[in-house]
């Protein structure tokens, strides 16, 4: 295992044992509104701490791109790695004790993704990819499932809010499916479609720490990913698609009008 994902797995680890410890007392988490529909606690601003904490002691050079910190730069004016991290994606669920919910954590190196780790604390599965090296549950190397019809295929994603066109897209792809599985937490849906739980993704509007460890995933698993026009502007617009090689077509396809 590379040493920056063996860091990675580290800070991970830390910030599932705060998360965990705070889940069996919900009743204490300090809960506070970002928007309409979106929650922080202490518990994301502790774990987070925890994964800063980590990365710094070990790379001090490094810039951090967080959730709820933003960037954090690095001792160096610029720096070649970024880490990507996501402490509590799935917060919404946490708070209702509804136990699926991950830590996410990337590195980039010049731009590209080049590791990524999920961490999900209640079921002690850690996936985790590098680049060129493939992608892992734990010890075992997983792939994309290999089913080719949307109509025998699990989707997931987040469906968009209003009656908007993305919505419309949306719902033209549930429509066309064998079903539709929303896990409330974008990191692990992008985690399950690397390891074939589940076929196919959709997301709109999302940000950098919700795609980055699992998009790596999705491809080191054999899987393909790419935004609403099957192209690779996805990083910068937050509209994804990712499924393997068969499906990704047929999901491109009925995002279309």
């Amino acid at each position: 295992m590379h040493q920056l994902l063996t860091i990675a797995m580290k800070a991970a680890r830390r910030a599932g044992s705060i998360i965990n410890r705070a889940s069996l007392e919900l009743e204490k988490v300090q809960v506070s509104r970002k928007g309409p529909y979106d929650f922080v606690t202490d518990i994301d601003r502790a774990a987070e701490q925890a994964i800063i904490e980590s990365i710094q002691e070990a790379y001090p050079d490094h810039a951090i791109l967080c959730e709820e910190s933003g960037l954090i730069k690095g001792k160096k004016a610029e720096p070649e790695y970024q880490w990507i991290i996501d402490p509590l994606d799935g917060t919404k669920n946490f708070i209702h004790g509804l136990p699926n919910y991950a830590v996410s954590i990337a590195v980039a190196q010049k731009g590209k993704i080049m590791h990524g780790l999920i961490y999900d604390p209640n079921r002690n599965e850690i996936f985790t990819a590098s680049r060129g090296v493939g992608a892992f549950l734990n010890d075992r190397r997983i792939r994309v499932s290999n089913r080719s019809r949307l109509e025998e295929s699990l989707i997931t994603g987040r469906a968009p809010a209003g009656s908007s066109s993305d919505a419309t897209r949306f719902y033209q792809l549930v429509d066309q499916s064998s079903g539709y599985r929303r896990l409330g937490s974008t990191v692990l849906e992008l985690a399950y479609v690397a390891s074939g739980r589940l076929d196919g993704f959709y997301g709109a509007n999302l940000q950098a720490w919700d795609v980055a460890a699992g998009s790596l995933l999705v491809l080191e698993a054999g899987g393909l990913i790419g935004d609403f026009d099957g192209e690779q502007g996805w990083m910068r617009s937050g509209n994804v698609l990712a499924a393997s090689p068969k499906l990704f077509p047929l999901l491109v396809q009925a995002a279309q009008f």
